[in-house]
């Protein structure tokens, strides 16, 4: 063990990598029973016992390569944001898109992806799309996880206008967006109360915050009545592989021209997210400071991640990423893949977790979406506000995600209006922002999506 994740050369030891895999797995375990609510019954379609299982072994499985193949204390899992568009698809279509076909779809992404790392159109894109329009995508990808998490705990509801033909999209000003009533609703109440306590647990820095959180609002549920034990009674605790998704997916299916975009929007989002989590991790392990060894593990790191994309959807499972909670197992001392292989193999046990896993109410997983939602916005003070170049496409980018309830919707947006105002303002010669020639290609790809497909 020593010599192959070279732990001396690294500075660390086998007791400090497995502390630092605990920590990691504590801070990201939350996924195993939020994905439930994106994939599950209640969202996408997906059976709860398939999600779970996916969920679990393709976390594990795909971390473990990351140990094994990259030596960096990396975990991955299906991540937040990518879960909720896939939901958004499935929902959206009217049945017209199954899962199947979503699972598909997230398939061929991982295969596009491999292609790009491969042949480093990935590096290119990097350096294509603006820095400014990069954060805005996760801010506003934080901002519609935020906006489904108040959804499924009926903190925010909707009423329609008396009079209101609902058979066709509502007006904008046809409906009203209102607080949830917690004195009647037990479950706006104990999402309100989860989300406190969960808010709380991040003041104090707990450690596995979000899933302390979230074990602890379901305990709270059971006195008032939102949490169901009836379904522990009998249970089995050996892992069941019933109702699994493994295999399902319809590759015909997700080659439908309604599909495409979809695909591409699956690659483009985890494309940036990734680079970000692995330079972002890597660098806070000091495994950057070898430039070029850096690089070459970043390659890797970059290929056994698209690889796990397409596994995950093999599973049954939406996009599989680093989870940028890496950080809390660095920081707790992770330096090399024995951080990654504990973590993996943690996610692995917790296959005898699913009938707790299963009775968790969505009100008290929702909060936890809230707080990933506050995460995820803090970067928001990177963008360059006083520069309206930037600032414009950026906003657009981030309000449009959870107004419109389409995380493409945002990324398009924000693409078109930096390319306008960019030719504008050289043509003008108020600015010479230089526009690259792979963003002429999305501008020219997205203007011919909305013209044939329209807002569907």
């Amino acid at each position: 063990m020593e010599r192959f994740f070279k732990l001396k050369e690294h500075g660390t030891n086998v007791r400090t990598e497995i502390i630092a895999g605990l920590t990691t797995f504590m801070t990201m375990a939350y996924i195993l029973l939020v994905n439930n609510l994106f994939l599950g019954p209640d969202g996408a379609g997906i059976p709860q016992e398939g999600v779970f299982f996916a969920t679990a072994v393709g976390a594990g499985l795909v971390t473990m390569a990351m140990g094994f193949f990259v030596n960096i204390p990396v975990a991955l899992a299906p991540g937040m944001g990518l879960n909720a568009y896939f939901m958004t698809v499935v929902l959206s279509s009217n049945g017209a898109i199954t899962w199947q076909a979503a699972l598909g779809a997230v398939f061929i992404s991982g295969i596009v992806f491999i292609i790009l790392t491969v042949t480093k159109v990935r590096q290119m894109l990097l350096t294509a799309v603006p820095n400014n329009l990069k954060i805005a995508i996760t801010v506003g990808i934080g901002l519609f996880i935020t906006i489904v998490g108040l959804k499924l705990g009926n903190i925010v509801t909707a009423s329609i206008n008396p009079g209101t033909d609902i058979t066709h999209p509502v007006p904008g000003g046809a409906f009203n967006l209102g607080l949830g009533n917690f004195v009647e609703n037990k479950d706006t109440l104990l999402a309100i109360i989860g989300l406190f306590l969960i808010a709380i647990l991040m003041v104090l820095k707990l450690k596995g915050a979000l899933l302390i959180g979230i074990v602890l609002t379901t305990l709270i549920g059971i006195p008032m009545g939102v949490t169901d034990l009836s379904g522990l009674s009998g249970a089995s605790w050996i892992p069941s592989f019933d109702n699994l998704a493994v295999g399902q997916m319809d590759l015909k299916g997700a080659l439908g021209i309604g599909l495409i975009e979809v695909i591409f929007i699956f690659t483009f989002v985890e494309l940036f997210d990734t680079f970000g989590t692995l330079v972002g991790t890597a660098g806070r392990a000091g495994l950057l400071k070898n430039k070029e060894e850096g690089e070459k593990k970043l390659g890797k790191a970059m290929l056994v991640d698209a690889g796990g994309v397409s596994a995950g959807a093999f599973l049954g499972t939406s996009t599989i990423t680093a989870f940028v909670e890496s950080t809390s197992g660095v920081a707790e001392g992770g330096r090399t893949g024995l951080t990654a292989v504990t973590t993996g193999v943690l996610f692995i046990l917790a296959l005898f977790l699913a009938p707790i896993a299963l009775v968790v109410p969505s009100a008290a997983t929702a909060p936890a979406l809230v707080i990933v939602g506050v995460l995820m916005m803090s970067q928001v003070r990177d963008i360059d506000w006083d520069d309206f170049m930037q600032a414009f496409p950026a906003f657009l980018t981030i309000i449009l995600m959870p107004f419109t309830g389409g995380i493409a919707n945002g990324i398009s947006a924000g693409i078109i209006a930096y390319v306008v105002l960019a030719v504008f303002g050289k043509l003008t010669g108020r600015t010479d922002t230089k526009v690259h020639w792979l963003m002429w290609i999305l501008f020219v790809i997205i203007l011919i999506r909305y013209a044939f497909l329209g807002a569907e």
